[in-house]
């Protein structure tokens, strides 16, 4: 299945980069402000887009996405309005790949089906939903390939050989690897360890890996970049949203300016970080 997500991973390979798949959760810190960030992230250099949609219990994510969640469901963020937001961006972007980052409540509360062909109506690529073992695998994740929608899975420090497979089997688009167990923003990588699991996992499948979790600055980036098809960065771009709103907070007058500065020294560093 040929998607914008394995046409982007295929240029990128072609030109000896890695990707930047930048994060950011929708609504945050409100529906305008978070629209115009998306607008800018791939002018800013970011590959990939990870679009997270806001849950009220999102486990595997750490204090700064859950304060992002909070943010955007103060600004009154709804399943409905994510996708709104992914229209927004589809008209003035038709190339970047952009995933749903998510939970499954939403997605069933909002109705599978109906959030299949709304998502792939919208223009959404691919979706990560941390939540839905493979043993599950009929709930959305086959739907969604019906759809043409890439199905992205997860694959920890923790996931051993018997249990590869079954993920692997599922998986489309590229493959998300956390690098640290445990939530988002808590730590970092340790770089030693993220090349031998990446070359361990090349072993297995041919799909792009993209690495996660841990990844702050610009120099870890780079670092992944050397090793892995792509560098997540999540936390730290939230982190960045956050140190610019004010005492009530609202977005300063320099957000998405200094936001978007940020993601392109971690793109420049990604881009450059290939060997």
């Amino acid at each position: 299945m040929t998607t914008r997500i394995t046409t982007r991973f295929a240029a990128l390979k072609a030109k000896k980069q890695a990707a930047m798949v930048a994060f950011i959760t929708a609504g945050d810190p409100d529906l305008a402000t978070s629209a115009k960030l998306l607008a800018g992230l791939p002018a800013a250099g970011a590959d990939i887009i990870e679009l997270s949609v806001p849950f009220s219990d999102p486990m595997a994510d750490g204090p700064t996405i859950q304060l992002a969640n909070l943010r955007a469901f103060k600004a009154g963020i709804s399943m409905g309005k994510v996708l709104d937001m992914v229209r927004g961006f589809r008209k003035t972007d038709a190339d970047t790949p952009l995933v749903l980052m998510g939970y499954y409540n939403p997605i069933y509360a909002y109705g599978v089906e109906k959030f299949l062909k709304d998502a792939k109506e919208s223009g959404v690529d691919g979706l990560i939903v941390v939540d839905l073992p493979p043993e599950e695998d009929a709930e959305l994740c086959d739907p969604a390939k019906k759809h043409g929608l890439n199905f992205i899975r997860l694959v920890t420090p923790t996931t051993d050989a018997e249990r590869l497979p079954a993920v692997l089997k599922s998986a489309s688009g590229f493959l998300y690897y956390v690098s640290i167990t445990g939530i988002t923003g808590t730590r970092a990588a340790d770089m030693g360890d993220v090349g031998t699991a990446v070359a361990e996992l090349r072993r297995h499948t041919d799909l792009p890996i993209a690495v996660g979790f841990g990844i702050s600055t610009p120099a870890q980036a780079a670092k992944v970049a050397a090793v892995a098809d792509g560098a997540i960065v999540g936390s730290a771009i939230v982190n960045r949203i956050a140190a610019n709103l004010d005492e009530n907070g609202n977005a300063k007058a320099g957000l998405v300016a200094d936001v978007l500065g940020f993601v392109s020294d971690l793109a420049n560093a990604a881009h450059a970080g290939k060997v």
